[in-house]
């Protein structure tokens, strides 16, 4: 069983940053993906970003060019770089895992707020 634990959010102004931390509890040097989704208020959970284990990325495009999704696979690690934030960006961030099913982390909250 992977269990995957989520840092990194908090209450940031409009414009400012966070870097969300995905730890999981296996090695991830061989899995097939991770990624990051999240769920706006009233909203289904959407996805936002991923990564292969060969280091191929996706963005949706709401995010692209301010987010950043790296990984640290010594670490076990995936990170997500948000940058220029704005108040719609307001949501339950969630960390995913792709090995044979799809593994979620508890989730983060983000709040972008003056």
């Amino acid at each position: 069983q992977v269990q995957l634990v989520e840092s990194g959010g908090g209450l940031v102004q409009p414009g400012g940053s966070l870097r969300l931390s995905c730890a999981a509890s296996t090695s991830i040097s061989a899995i097939a993906g991770m990624g990051w989704y999240r769920q706006l208020p009233g909203r289904e959970r959407e996805w936002l970003t991923g990564i292969t284990s060969k280091g191929e990325i996706r963005y949706h495009d709401a995010v692209k060019g301010r987010f950043t999704i790296s990984r640290a696979n010594a670490k076990n690690t995936v990170h997500l770089q948000m940058n220029s934030l704005k108040p719609e960006d307001t949501a339950v961030y969630y960390c995913f895992l792709n090995f044979h099913k799809t593994y979620w982390g508890q989730g983060t909250r983000v709040t972008v707020s003056a």
